[in-house]
């Protein structure tokens, strides 16, 4: 591993981190934890704390891993459903959190820290510096030779390796078990699939706590043998990006998204042949770099053109975002943009999509090179099986399954069936070359009901996605079934459209303020309105045109409770925090008022209030009815 720190790039050998490994387990057992029991670990990527996992792992208990910028009272479920008592903390902020919550958790006996900035005064009962646990080990380690080997001999492939809480859209999360093997056998395929060696870079940079860089850069990591790499922080991400130069490279739709925006943004500011030769360039490259990424011959013209291209203006991008030596580079979590997912690959980046989910340890399918496309998510990986519900559900067999959800049956039945099935609860189906294509979530599927599109299908993720690909667009949520048309409330991309404001001279005072310029209101309508013109020469969703559209006076934000930890959006609960906007959109209305109450970082509460304007959007006739 290697972890920067000070700007400085710090190397951990396998036979460090074995040492490390060993005299954590042996301070750990010395401490009290025991075979099966829980241990949760809260913070960023760093070498301990995936020294921590596995050393918890080592002696058969059983690591969670939380996200670390959960507020607090998130935290207690999780801990007091899987009965922990003991925790991996990275500092203060980590620290503060847990200790908040012990009166709701009080069997929560045992917390270690890393970072010991900001804790020299704490006196709490059972916390300690994880170099106190360390020097512990150590000792025992010395006087007790074979307890590591012994205790590592005793776990069997079936043991429980893992467990990790989903980010539910409703209710308590789940605590979704896995074995060592369901996780192993999927990192080993996915590394199989792409021939992936020891030899790779990755960057560690998204939470712990979620599954896929959990399998990236950490199962994969075990499978594989290659270099993890963790950045300073999450504000020097990009630099460490550039700095590492991954080989191997994952982030779900929304990183892509932004690292396209800041280009676009850069690009605005460029000077006029800056800008004419990266637009000349990069209509060369949207026309003729997706062929050569799917190893299709070219024209000689038309391989000059890009050759020239790739030295002027591709190779340098790809160095600028910190993908000069990516290999392969995958997205999910969400669908993507085909015209963003179009933009990577065009310009040489082997962008690929997978499909899986924290039930499946990820890897269900995956796009082969030279096969990917925007509009599926691959096909079935080694070992997978998959078959489509008569109501359109996606069902997978895969030897990388969940055991079960942690103490609870009922949850546990409703997704395995008795022959082995997982019900995936997304709606898709296999195409004529055995590549999936996702729709949505079943239950988000519906119908339009009464006006001209009556009937017609409306698949709100579809229509979110499309939307998101604009720049100026940050986040949509989407409504319509049941009703007789569709609506919109769109948060904008603050940094974009603050730009775009800028260089017009258009003066804001914050985002409530920006988001409800008329300037900007014709912006996003324009966005709207392309995006009708596409769903409207789509037989199956020309119905799911935007008719009514709002800017939204805040951000949606997790620790509002409108979007998950992962960043989806709660569709179900923001339709309750804004039925009055609702029905203002449904209802006819031109404008709104509205006050919403926020949590600020350090706690705090507040409000936003605005009249916000509603707007309504061009839809086109669908090309069926016009012939």
């Amino acid at each position: 591993m290697r972890e920067k720190e000070y700007g400085i790039w710090q190397a951990l050998t396998w036979a460090d981190l074995r040492m490390m490994v060993e005299r954590l387990a042996c301070g750990l057992h010395q401490a009290g934890l025991r075979r099966g029991e829980h241990m949760i670990v809260i913070g960023a990527n760093r070498p301990r704390l995936y020294a921590t996992m596995l050393a918890v792992q080592a002696i058969g208990a059983i690591p969670i891993p939380l996200y670390q910028d959960a507020a607090a009272p998130e935290c207690v479920f999780p801990i007091n459903n899987a009965e922990v008592r003991f925790a991996f903390a990275e500092d203060q902020e980590q620290v503060d959190k847990l200790l908040e919550i012990r009166d709701e958790c009080p069997q929560l006996s045992n917390i270690y820290f890393d970072d010991p900035r900001g804790l020299r005064n704490y006196a709490e009962p059972g916390l300690a510096a994880i170099d106190d646990l360390i020097a512990g080990g150590q000792a025992f380690a010395a006087s007790h030779a074979d307890f590591f080997t012994t205790a590592i001999d005793q776990i069997k492939p079936d043991d429980v390796g893992a467990m990790f809480f989903t980010s539910g859209t409703t209710g308590n999360p789940k605590g979704v078990v896995h074995t060592h093997n369901s996780l192993l056998n999927r990192a080993k395929a996915g590394a199989d699939f792409d021939k992936l060696t020891h030899a790779e870079d990755v960057l560690a940079y998204l939470p712990p706590a979620w599954i896929g860089q959990n399998i990236f850069s950490y199962a994969q990591w075990l499978a594989c043998g290659y270099v993890v790499n963790c950045p300073e922080s999450a504000a020097t991400v990009t630099i460490d990006l550039k700095e590492i130069g991954p080989t191997y490279y994952f982030a779900p739709p929304r990183v892509f998204e932004g690292l396209l925006t800041s280009v676009m943004i850069r690009m605005e500011d460029a000077g006029a042949i800056k800008r004419r030769m990266f637009q000349y360039f990069m209509s060369v490259a949207q026309r003729v770099g997706p062929n050569k990424m799917d190893g299709k011959s070219l024209g000689l013209k038309d391989a000059v053109l890009y050759g020239l291209g790739n030295f002027l203006v591709y190779g340098p991008l790809r160095n600028n975002l910190g993908m000069s030596r990516v290999r392969v580079a995958y997205t999910a979590g969400e669908a993507i943009g085909p015209d963003l997912f179009s933009f990577y690959r065009s310009i040489g980046i082997n962008l690929k999509q997978l499909y899986g989910s924290t039930e499946t340890a990820v890897f269900v399918c995956l796009q082969p090179d030279n096969e990917a496309r925007a509009d599926t998510v691959g096909v079935p990986c080694p070992g997978v099986e998959i078959k489509v519900a008569e109501n359109g559900e996606i069902l997978v067999k895969s030897p990388g399954l969940l055991k079960e959800y942690f103490k609870n049956p009922a949850a546990t039945a409703e997704v395995l069936s008795a022959d082995g099935w997982y019900h995936t609860s997304d709606a898709g189906f296999l195409d004529a070359h055995g590549h999936l294509k996702i729709i949505d979530r079943v239950k988000d599927v519906g119908r339009i009901k009464g006006g001209a599109n009556d009937g017609a299908m409306f698949a709100p993720k579809y229509v979110e996605n499309k939307l998101k690909f604009f720049p100026h667009i940050k986040e949509v949520v989407a409504y319509g079934d049941g009703r007789e048309k569709v609506c919109v409330m769109i948060n904008i991309d603050f940094d974009a459209v603050g730009n775009w404001a800028e260089r017009r001279n258009l003066p804001y005072a914050g985002y409530t303020d920006l988001a409800q310029k008329p300037e900007v209101y014709q912006l996003i309508k324009e966005c709207v309105e392309k995006v009708n013109a596409d769903l409207s020469v789509d037989l199956l969703l020309a119905g799911s045109q935007v008719s009514r559209f709002l800017v939204l006076h805040k951000e949606l934000d997790a620790d509002d409770g409108e979007l998950t930890r992962t960043n989806k959006v709660r569709r179900g609960f923001i339709a309750e925090k804004y039925d009055v906007l609702i029905d203002a959109l449904y209802g006819g209305k031109t404008s709104q008022f509205i006050e919403t109450q926020v949590k600020f970082e350090d706690g705090r509460t507040g409000s936003v209030s605005a009249t916000l304007r509603i707007d309504d959007a061009k839809t086109f006739t669908p090309v069926k009815a016009a012939a």
